[in-house]
């Protein structure tokens, strides 16, 4: 494309926004920047200086872009006759993860599953992962500014493509998998000369076979071998986030947190910690509610809210 009209057509702008504030502008009319948007792994935010990289202003984008603001600003409107609270708008994830910041007073990770599934640490000592060589490990930004360090893994997309591939091999109904608890025989014959079976389509491993190679004749056993492995992957995306920080509580929301077997092997796994699972399917939505309230959360808030549930590791006999 020519130089030339590119600049022309750079120069007709005079906002750029993220698209949550560009719906926030939609209703308000006022152009604003805001932490948790910017820190949605943009490339923008160099997180040692606490500002835009150097590039940004190099290049004069810093120009375009918006004033920041905190997430929990709002601007009072009166639309069709109503007055209401309007947000600047906030990233998905960080909304996710508020509610959480808000009501537990103790260091947590938080582990949001479905499609992606993300590891959320808002508490670590080493929150900076521009010097990592892991493409999975990400930035984020809490509502004040400070980062939260995360691991994302395709956990969700690799669980269906796998259940779709079992289901057609054992002939076996598309949901049955749903109906499958966790019985510790089977995975005591399982870990009994354990060995990687699957082999991932959108997840890299360095365990995993050259082909998928299922010994079993009973879907229980293979479901129980693809579970054990996607959890010991989960594990690795957890430690990762962790690192070296003292953090003792872990809470799992999202399509995972009801699946049983997934819940008792990670209970199993990190039998140090204690896990918790929460139960919210507008739990983004809430938290984006929750930056601009100013109600205060408390203790019980994820009890009475998010159907929260204690387990315990299994006995291991």
């Amino acid at each position: 494309m020519d130089k030339t009209y590119q600049t022309r057509n750079i120069q007709k702008i005079k906002y750029s926004l993220h698209l949550p504030q560009y719906l926030s502008f939609i209703f308000t009319g006022i152009a604003l920047s805001e932490y948790t948007s910017i820190g949605c792994h943009t490339g923008l935010w160099d997180y040692t200086k606490k500002d835009y990289h150097s590039w940004v202003y190099k290049e004069e984008l810093h120009k375009i872009l918006p004033t920041i603001v905190s997430t929990e600003t709002s601007i009072n409107m009166n639309y069709n006759g109503k007055r209401i609270k309007i947000g600047v708008g906030i990233h998905d994830s960080s909304s996710a993860l508020l509610p959480y910041v808000r009501s537990v007073k103790k260091k947590f990770v938080l582990v949001s599953t479905g499609t992606w599934s993300i590891t959320l640490n808002p508490f670590t000592n080493h929150p900076i992962v521009e010097d990592s060589d892991a493409e999975d490990s990400i930035n984020y930004m809490r509502i004040n500014g400070k980062p939260v360090k995360a691991t994302r893994l395709f956990l969700g997309n690799e669980y269906k493509i796998q259940i779709d591939k079992l289901s057609k091999l054992f002939n076996v109904d598309e949901d049955y998998h749903r109906h499958v608890k966790f019985d510790y025989d089977i995975y005591s014959e399982i870990l009994h000369d354990f060995k990687h079976m699957f082999t991932w389509e959108g997840l890299i491993d360095q365990d995993m076979p050259k082909e998928t190679h299922i010994t079993y004749d009973k879907f229980e056993y293979a479901y129980h071998q693809l579970m054990t492995e996607l959890v010991l992957l989960q594990i690795k995306s957890i430690k990762d986030v962790i690192g070296d920080d003292d953090v003792k509580r872990l809470y799992i929301d999202g399509g995972f947190s009801d699946n049983d077997l997934f819940v008792k092997l990670l209970s199993h796994y990190c039998r140090n910690m204690k896990l918790r699972t929460t139960d919210s399917s507008l739990g983004s939505a809430l938290g984006a509610a929750i930056s601009i309230s100013d109600k205060k959360l408390n203790s019980k808030f994820l009890r009475k809210n998010y159907s929260l549930k204690k387990h315990v590791p299994f006995i291991i006999k």
